[in-house]
Parts: C-alpha cells; sequence; structure tokens
C-alpha cells in the first residue's frame, strides 16, 4: 500500500494538524509544569528539561505551518509539488535542539566550576515532575504511531525529540534524589547527558532527512528491475532511478520491447509497468521510457 494509507494529501494533512494541535495541548501543560518547578529549585536539569519541552511545543507550531505548506498542489516552480518541505520542517527541529544544546552545557559546565548548592524538592514536585514522565511517553507513543500510520516525517522526528524528554526527565528525576541524598553535581551533570541525548537526537533527524532531500534513491534498482522485468513482453529494463518525498515515491526507468511491437503494444506495457510498480512496490508516479531492441 502507498505511503500514508488510502489519504488523500488534503486527508492526510488534516490528519496531521490535528495530532499536531493535540500534542502542542500537552506540550505546553508539559513546559509549565517543568518551569514552575525549576524555576522553584533553581535546578539547571529541570530548568534545562523545560527549555527542552518548549522546544517540543515550538516544534508543533513550525509543524503546523509547514504542513500547510507541504500539502500546496504541484505547480511551475515545484512540479513535483511541496512535500519536501515537510522534510524541511524536520530539520528546522535540529536547529532549535543545538541551541538547547549548547544552553545547557554553557550552564552545566559554568555550574560545575562555581558550586552548586543541593536541591531540596519536595514531594509534591517530584510527583508533578512523574506525572510529565508520564505525558512524555503517552505523547511519543501516540505520536510515533500516527507518524507511521501517515508516514510524516514532522511526525517521525518530534516522536524522536519526545522519546528522548522520557529518558530526560528520567535522568532530572534521578538528579533531584540525588540531591536530596547531599550529591548536588548530580544537577549539572545530568545537564551535560541531556545535551548528548539532544546530540544523538539531532543526529538521527539528519540521517532520516538528508537522503530525502539529496534524492537518495529510496529503492534498490535490482529490486525495481525484478519486478518490471517479470511483466510478459518487456525485454529488459534499465537506467532505474528512485527518489521518494515524506508521501510519495518516484521511479524512471528504460525498458527495452521488441522492435516489431506496434506503438499501441508498447504503451500498454509502459501502462503495465507504472500500474504494477504502483501495486507492488508503493510508487506514486513512474516515468517509463520505451526503447526497441
Amino acid at each position: 500500500m502507498p505511503p500514508g494509507g488510502n489519504a488523500t494529501p488534503r486527508n492526510r494533512s488534516a490528519r496531521i494538524q490535528r495530532v499536531l494541535i493535540g500534542l502542542f495541548v500537552a506540550n505546553v501543560a508539559v513546559v509549565i509544569a517543568k518551569l514552575t518547578i525549576g524555576l522553584s529549585l533553581d535546578s539547571l536539569a529541570v530548568l534545562g528539561d523545560s527549555v527542552h519541552a518548549s522546544i517540543d511545543a515550538m516544534n508543533n507550531i513550525v509543524a503546523l505551518i509547514v504542513i500547510r505548506i507541504a500539502t500546496r498542489a504541484p505547480d511551475e516552480d515545484h512540479p513535483y509539488g511541496h512535500t519536501k518541505f515537510e522534510t524541511l520542517g524536520a530539520l528546522a527541529i535540529v536547529v532549535f535542539l543545538s541551541i538547547s544544546g549548547f544552553e545547557l552545557v554553557r550552564g552545566a559546565v559554568w555550574r560545575l566550576f562555581s558550586g552548586v548548592e543541593p536541591l531540596n524538592a519536595t514531594p509534591l514536585q517530584l510527583a508533578v515532575l512523574l506525572g510529565t514522565l508520564i505525558i512524555n511517553t503517552t505523547v511519543a507513543t501516540y505520536e510515533a504511531r500516527r507518524g507511521r500510520e501517515l508516514d510524516s516525517e514532522l511526525l517521525l522526528a518530534d516522536a524522536a525529540h519526545t522519546k528522548a524528554d522520557v529518558a530526560i526527565t528520567g535522568g532530572v528525576l534521578l538528579a533531584v534524589i540525588l540531591s536530596r541524598f547531599g550529591l548536588p553535581w548530580a544537577d549539572p551533570l545530568v545537564a551535560l547527558v541531556v545535551a548528548g541525548a539532544i546530540v544523538v537526537i539531532a543526529y538521527g533527524i539528519i540521517a532520516r532527512s538528508v537522503p530525502i532531500l539529496v534524492d537518495q534513491h529510496v529503492m534498490p534498482a535490482d529490486e525495481i528491475r525484478t519486478v518490471v522485468e517479470g511483466i510478459h513482453g518487456i525485454v529488459r529494463a534499465y537506467d532505474i532511478r528512485s527518489r521518494g518525498a515524506p508521501d510519495k515515491l518516484f521511479a524512471e526507468l528504460t525498458i527495452a520491447v521488441d522492435r516489431n511491437a506496434t506503438v499501441d503494444s508498447a504503451h500498454k506495457l509502459a501502462d503495465e509497468v507504472e500500474s504494477r510498480l504502483h501495486r507492488d512496490l508503493g510508487f506514486h508516479e513512474t516515468i517509463v521510457h520505451i526503447e526497441p531492441c
């Protein structure tokens, strides 16, 4: 089945937007809770976690804008459509992550060398942090599932980001607990771990997005060739290219047919190639060149 199921581009966009709006509301609630606790504790780890969580909310806003652009119909300047704007939106997450990561490292190093005070979190504050951990876990699981269902680079990238929040918030809870036991240095050290997690997340998003933007093949040529050469009447398939966008796959290839074949029969073979690649491999558009042999 083609990516995104049977949803049309507009339906797919509407579904993604509904997911993003729901996530935005959840992320804002998490940010408020973490920021309140971080300020009351003067905890760099908790404040850093709140900044990291606020990026999720900003990502949702950027994604809502980008997804509207990505669903525009093809035009003269963008004959293949605007879907790669969705991938560019995923890369915007890397920018936000880089900024927060830098600030966390700078603050953590300063606090390690200047000295740290123990954190005195109340049971209620710990409970609130635990609650945000549960929310993040739920959000990450839901977003990843919807991202796979809708084949959305934005949702998948943001889900990876949110999954890291789960580990990060767990680390923050650990830092607060260790500080209660007389280990205040755990707070800036956890902040450095948070920064390291941000680097890993950013790399993962880049690794997913760049191949799409540089038109790396989405399917091995041999796999396409096997399907095409299995059609009766096609002697050989070659010059095979493929590329992808978040919800579309494109292919170009040349087929060699009997030199005595009529124009009509050759075009029917080309139509069969397009139909077979769509049905078997999920390609949305295929350009077929016909050569006699």
